[in-house]
């Protein structure tokens, strides 16, 4: 089995959701990679995590994170291959759509495992709010298979790969589109909740915005993240970018904080794939405390403020 991963790439460095999906295909069978806008120095390093051949697309063109360019590329690629991968991000996500749009491929999205059984590809996919697993597969070749955020840790398997550069010629309506400005998000001095060990999010319980420094001073006595739920960024207590669940990011630290928040079932599907879920809440009733794993009822005002000590005693 052939597979061909979509390592992305930001400012000189891979997204951690597409070197767990590397690593997780080249356990599977044979992975290649291919990356779009950059020079085959950095590409090189992808070896480490499985990849036998990278192919690399570089030039002014492919520069932008646009995803039709790299649609071009991949079409070119793809036929010779049974399966390509891709670790979810808002990126990834239309990179795959439009490719499937154009080889008229099947896309399997949500995936959290894939395995052959009798040689044939099955990718795994909750349903039911993540209460089942379900056995999805292809019906054509190449598939296309879309893996959540989280779903895989990078691992270090492989050595050094064959580096090849892609000539592509981009398709006319693909040079049509032209990226004026990029956002950036602020600056942190710690890890995006994507790749985060550990993070620490903040519900309507904290009571108001000021009152995330609590969330974030114990995040950073923990060496943590910052999250956030719906509510409080739909009030502008945070920015959209620490929103956690069904319309946010999906998120599987080893520990998993949780300050003042119920844990509707929106949250829940985001975090609940953490290793250690701790929650604090007020509310003996809340949803949270049935899917966390330690649950303190009590005050967060109170007692986030001794936690964070403790902690900071401890590591002292």
């Amino acid at each position: 089995m052939r597979f061909l991963v979509f390592a992305e790439q930001h400012e000189g460095e891979f997204v951690k959701n597409s070197l767990g999906v590397l690593s997780k295909a080249a356990s599977v069978g044979d992975a290649d990679a291919v990356v779009v806008g950059t020079e085959a120095g950095l590409a090189g390093g992808l070896g480490k995590h499985g990849a036998k051949v990278v192919h690399v697309a570089a030039g002014d063109a492919l520069t932008p994170p646009l995803p039709q360019p790299r649609v071009d590329v991949l079409a070119k690629l793809a036929p010779d291959y049974d399966a390509v991968l891709f670790g979810q991000s808002v990126l990834a996500a239309d990179v795959a759509a439009g490719l499937a749009a154009r080889l008229e491929a099947g896309l399997n999205w949500d995936l959290v495992d894939v395995e052959l059984q009798d040689g044939e590809l099955v990718g795994k996919r909750p349903a039911l709010q993540d209460s089942v697993l379900v056995e999805v597969g292809w019906k054509s070749k190449p598939g296309l298979a879309l893996f959540r955020s989280g779903a895989f840790d990078p691992q270090e398997s492989g050595g050094e790969p064959e580096v090849r550069d892609v000539e592509v010629q981009l398709e006319d309506f693909s040079t049509k589109v032209e990226m004026v400005e990029q956002a950036h998000a602020e600056e942190s001095s710690g890890p995006s909740i994507e790749d985060a060990d550990v993070i620490v999010a903040g519900g309507r319980g904290l009571g108001a915005p000021e009152n995330f420094t609590l969330a974030e001073e114990l995040a950073k006595a923990l060496g943590g993240a910052v999250g956030a739920t719906r509510a409080v960024v739909d009030a502008g207590w945070y920015p959209y970018s620490a929103q956690i669940g069904q319309t946010g990011k999906t998120v599987s630290p080893k520990l998993y904080v949780a300050l003042g928040i119920s844990g509707a079932i929106q949250h829940k599907v985001g975090m609940q794939s953490s290793g250690t879920i701790v929650a604090i809440n007020k509310d003996a009733n809340a949803p949270i405390f049935e899917f966390s794993d330690l649950g303190v009822v009590g005050d967060v005002h109170e007692i986030v403020p001794k936690l964070t000590e403790l902690v900071r005693a401890r590591k002292g």
